[in-house]
């Protein structure tokens, strides 16, 4: 699966006209290797502690790249922070994220998603695409 996404997101940069570079490169594979919702700055810590030489900004144009391409979708948080999580075609989740630790649990609920398809028949509307984040505190941050 890995080596698919690569593949696809380097067609993505060659239909841009953008040249593959060894930055990019790393910086994939460790955003690849993530299994969290991650900020740029965390990406950045990954990325600098084994390649020094990339920098913060090079990691940010590349997780919007990545963003850009359908592999990474942004998830703003209610501290104005912007995480990045992987995209898996067909796979949909929702989030519950903590506003004492920025935790985020991603869980699905079938009853939620006729809800919103139930919902949106009622009215006309096609859904191309949502996300539901509801916030609160895990029950870590309500001891």
């Amino acid at each position: 699966m890995i080596l698919e996404k690569k593949k696809a997101f380097n067609s993505f940069a060659a239909a841009k006209g953008l040249r593959s570079t060894r930055q990019r490169d790393i910086i994939l594979d460790i955003f690849l290797s993530t299994h969290q919702h991650i900020s740029v700055e965390e990406l950045y810590l990954k990325v600098k502690s084994s390649n020094p030489g990339i920098g913060q900004a090079t990691v940010y144009r590349t997780l919007k790249l990545f963003a850009e391409s359908g592999l990474a979708r942004e998830i703003l948080l209610h501290d104005g922070q912007t995480r990045y999580e992987h995209v898996v075609a067909g796979e949909h989740h929702d989030h519950l994220v903590c506003t004492g630790c920025n935790a985020i649990i991603e869980f699905e609920d079938e009853t939620i998603e006729n809800l919103q398809k139930d919902i949106a028949l009622r009215h006309g509307f096609f859904i191309r695409s949502h996300k539901l984040e509801i916030y609160g505190l895990c029950s870590t941050c309500r001891i």
